[in-house]
């Protein structure tokens, strides 16, 4: 009668580790995914955030540029006309050099609101183009007054609205990478869960362990007499 109890308290034990075993593998499954999870954020953190906001900040750069060139072409120079060709030359350059971060940017993981502004800055940087073209044919004409009148009333305007997209734009990288620490910190408390789990676990295997020991003895006490007998 107690081998048959020994016996039953065994199987309970068995599906008891058994069952332990499909939580071990399942909570390894879960961990490994975190683990996953925290790699990509990291990744998209440097890739999408971090790359991005520096090209932006490059971006403005040359944004900022061409207004220089044009203001200094307008207003500091000692002759009243102005030189063409060097003007041409600076602003060509600073649009290669801007319209090479857009591409680059375009390769990037955009929200949508993040694509609505790149759209919007796209447009205001063909405006202010436009403009920087009409300036370069009234100077090519000697017309200086009319490319000062021009720049005024719509060349300001225009450059100030890229610089206002240029900052929404980099709001949102701050927005989004704020976003991605909280999932990652999020990560890491899930991870600290599933370590607690796997501890308590083991806690238990060992205490199964020292249960089936302990029956183990149980069965051999009685057939050692039996034995003697």
């Amino acid at each position: 009668m107690k081998i048959g109890f020994t016996v039953k308290n065994k199987m309970t034990i068995a599906i008891m580790l058994f069952c332990i075993m499909a939580c071990s593998i399942l909570i390894r499954i879960l961990e490994d995914k975190n683990i996953k999870d925290m790699n990509n954020a990291f990744i998209s953190m440097y890739n999408d955030r971090l790359i991005p906001a520096t090209d932006l900040f490059y971006l403005a750069e040359n944004v900022y540029a061409k207004r220089y060139f044009l203001e200094e072409a307008l207003y500091n120079s000692d002759s009243i006309l102005i030189d063409h060709n060097y003007l041409k030359g600076r602003l060509g350059l600073a649009n290669t050099n801007i319209d090479s971060l857009i591409r680059k940017y375009e390769q990037t993981y955009l929200i949508s609101q993040e694509k609505k502004q790149l759209d919007e800055l796209k447009v205001q940087l063909t405006e202010t183009r436009k403009i920087e073209n009409m300036v370069l044919d009234y100077s090519d004409q000697r017309l200086t007054k009319a490319a000062r009148n021009l720049f005024e009333n719509q060349g300001k305007t225009a450059f100030n609205a890229t610089r206002q997209k240029l900052t929404e734009l980099t709001k949102i990288q701050t927005s989004v990478g704020e976003e991605l620490i909280k999932n990652s910190e999020f990560a890491v408390s899930g991870t600290k869960i599933y370590s607690s789990l796997q501890l308590a676990l083991a806690i238990v295997i060992g205490i199964l362990i020292v249960a089936i020991v302990f029956a183990s003895n149980v069965v051999k006490i009685p057939n050692d007499k039996f034995n003697l007998n």
